[in-house]
């Protein structure tokens, strides 16, 4: 076992691991899971050639940067599909900016190749055990069953990846804070990224917390049960005030995989009190009105996102639904206290 080097990047997907944890690391025979942490440094550059740290500040990589970082599993459309792998190889792909790291299984044909992880060896505790932030969760809620009067969940949800939900939700934040209600953001599934909660809370959110809180670098592929007690323990430890609003976003689109999971699970569907809507553009929109109401059974209060900013695809919209439309790049607050308010 060998002494980890003061000179890091401790990335944010290793969350709830504190610098104190990390006592050693060494190179093992250990299958890796999701969670595990390792010490490794960057050999060569490729698509990500920055990482993110614990605080959200972006650090410019270079080869031989070194840092802490997490296996994960990833989905994302526009980047990469990764895995963990069955065995701890030397060499690993970053699959995000929060260091994730796993093994590409597809790429999107418009980015770069992977940047490339040289792993030193696994993130070792006082005991000489692997630390996996899954055991380390910072989300620990007193009540273990929930109040009939809650805070209200304003749900953001998508067509797809950068359809423009972070927009939505932060937008709906700045909204409630604004009228001077207190507000809860987070993030409910996707990939360690503090930028999106960061932006909730630029906007009035606090507290403000997602999955990687509770030790998750990603929720790709997490049992039903997991994605359901992420929900639940944010529920629980931060919406118990019937006065306050809880605004959360569901990463990727209604088809993906968690996102269904979570839009068909009765704990979810009985907690919404505004539904919001994001898409890319009008035909979208209006495709995933139509899934919604056929797979889910639930019809959005208000759409925004990407098509949001364009009055084109407004019109489009308009001659399709009634349902209001708010430009979340230029948020009406009259607009969207009628929606978030139910006037």
């Amino acid at each position: 076992m060998k002494k980890v080097s003061n000179i890091l990047i401790h990335c944010s997907a290793a969350l709830t691991i504190k610098p104190k944890q990390v006592k050693s690391y060494d190179f093992t025979d250990k299958p890796p899971v999701p969670g595990d942490v390792v010490y490794g440094e960057i050999q060569r550059l490729g698509q990500h050639s920055s990482l993110e740290n614990v605080s959200g500040r972006i650090h410019m990589t270079h080869n031989g940067s070194k840092g802490l970082f997490v296996f994960g599993n990833r989905y994302a459309p526009d980047y990469f599909e990764g895995f963990v792998p069955e065995s701890l190889t030397r060499h690993i792909d970053l699959l995000a900016r929060s260091g994730v790291v796993g093994e590409v299984k597809t790429k999107n044909a418009l980015v770069k190749d992977p940047t490339r992880v040289k792993v030193l060896g696994y993130a070792l505790n006082e005991n000489g055990e692997v630390l996996n932030t899954r055991n380390h969760s910072l989300v620990k809620p007193r009540a273990t069953t929930k109040k009939p009067k809650r805070a209200k969940l304003v749900l953001v949800v998508g067509t797809a990846m950068n359809s423009g939900k972070s927009m939505a939700a932060a937008s709906c934040c700045w909204a409630l804070s604004s009228m001077g209600y207190d507000v809860r953001g987070s993030k409910i599934t996707g990939t360690a990224s503090l930028q999106d909660i960061l932006h909730m809370n630029d906007a009035g959110a606090y507290p403000y917390l997602d999955f990687t809180h509770l030790g998750h670098p990603s929720t790709y592929m997490l049992p039903e049960e997991d994605l359901l007690d992420i929900f639940n323990k944010i529920d629980l430890k931060h919406c118990n005030n019937a006065s306050n609003y809880w605004v959360a976003e569901i990463s990727d689109g209604i088809g993906q995989r968690e996102t269904a999971i979570l839009l068909n699970s009765e704990d979810v569907k009985s907690r919404i009190d505004t539904l919001i809507f994001a898409a890319g553009d009008a035909f979208g929109a209006i495709g995933g009105l139509k899934v919604l109401k056929e797979r889910f059974g639930l019809e959005p209060d208000a759409i925004s996102g990407v098509c949001s900013s364009s009055p084109l695809h407004i019109r489009e919209l308009e001659s399709h639904t009634n349902i209001p439309v708010f430009n979340s790049a230029a948020p009406d607050l009259k607009l969207l206290a009628d929606v978030l308010l139910k006037r």
